[in-house]
């Protein structure tokens, strides 16, 4: 009698109110993305950042456009290709972006935020250490060339029979026109975007881009599948993709470089020639950011970012530029 009583005890404390109860298995919730309003195909593209090349397409704020990308060396190596299609690789057509898109109302000194609704992976990639190319180029002389396998439904790589490497795929390359007629490279990262290779602006992401020239004209390309911070060896897996996205012309408010945010944080990016110039430049664009839009002092958003800011190394490849971000959490910032 005594066991039962106990026994009935611990039922009717299990079936309190305030007990905690285990969670039921909900089916999961599919992502509704926006339906695209304009499509580019992955022939529309340039490989220069400057204000001269025309837009193929104009848009006004808040249009959701579906952009095709080709692969960063525009099919010059395939699924299957051998070290010869390496040796021959031509770097002149590297980094086929697709567009520029002219947003309506955008104006120098404006924001263009580009919300990155979704990505979704062609069927293939390339993974190589290019002679001449990378952060020890120096020290290592090395040649590689790896292809991969993709599409839009795998999540992982096999990269050897111990080690699998989970898909991440983002846009290597992201950027608006600058100020000049001049045709600019697009391997290293400026102030207008450009090849920040940055492995955190995946799918839900918010970037945000000082516009230079009246409708921004802004491009997208160099698509990864998956990457490391820094991409040390000069390459991600590089790929074909399909990106939806939405351009939005913010006025009221400026930034000197790039800046982004998803739902767990708020980000700065700086770039610079060595790592510390570019580290300082992203700490000082996040105390800006904290005085602008959260209302500290400049004492107060420096000692944030010595409490919970985090600088992380995006790039050290992309000569003669580096790129460094610092993230702070949404949390400590009391905006979730």
């Amino acid at each position: 009698m005594k066991n039962t009583s106990i026994l009935i005890l611990f039922y009717l404390a299990a079936c309190a109110p305030n007990a905690k109860q285990e969670p039921l298995n909900e089916e999961p919730v599919e992502k509704v993305y926006p339906e695209a309003q304009y499509s580019l195909t992955k022939d529309q593209t340039h490989n220069k950042f400057s204000s001269a090349i025309p837009p193929i397409l104009t848009v006004p704020s808040g249009a959701v456009i579906e952009a095709f990308t080709e692969d960063a060396s525009d099919e010059q190596i395939k699924l299957g290709s051998p070290m010869e299609d390496l040796e021959n690789l031509d770097f002149e057509p590297i980094h086929p972006l697709t567009g520029p898109v002219f947003v309506e109302g955008a104006l120098p000194g404006d924001i263009l935020k580009v919300t990155l609704h979704k990505i979704t992976m062609g069927d293939w990639g390339w993974n190589a250490i290019i002679p001449g190319f990378g952060f020890l180029t120096d020290t290592l002389d090395l040649k590689y060339l790896r292809t991969y396998e993709l599409g839009p439904d795998k999540k992982y790589v096999q990269f050897n029979d111990k080690i699998s490497i989970p898909l991440k795929p983002f846009a290597g390359v992201m950027g608006v026109a600058p100020a000049t007629e001049e045709m600019l490279s697009t391997i290293p990262p400026r102030a207008n975007g450009g090849n920040m290779d940055d492995p955190n602006m995946t799918e839900g992401t918010i970037v945000y881009f000082l516009v230079f020239v009246e409708g921004a004209l802004f491009s997208i390309g160099d698509a990864h599948a998956t990457q490391g911070l820094g991409e040390v060896c000069g390459t991600a897996i590089e790929a074909p993709m399909q990106f939806i996205y939405q351009v939005d012309v913010i006025k009221g408010r400026s930034i000197q470089e790039p800046q982004y945010e998803t739902d767990e944080y708020y980000a700065t990016t700086g770039f610079g020639t060595t790592i510390d110039e570019a580290a300082k430049k992203a700490t000082l664009y996040m105390i800006q950011y904290l005085e602008n839009v959260h209302d500290l002092s400049t004492e107060e958003a420096y000692a944030l970012c010595s409490l919970a800011g985090d600088l992380q190394i995006a790039e050290v490849v992309d000569v003669p530029h580096m790129l460094v971000t610092m993230h702070i959490s949404k949390e400590v910032l009391g905006v979730n």
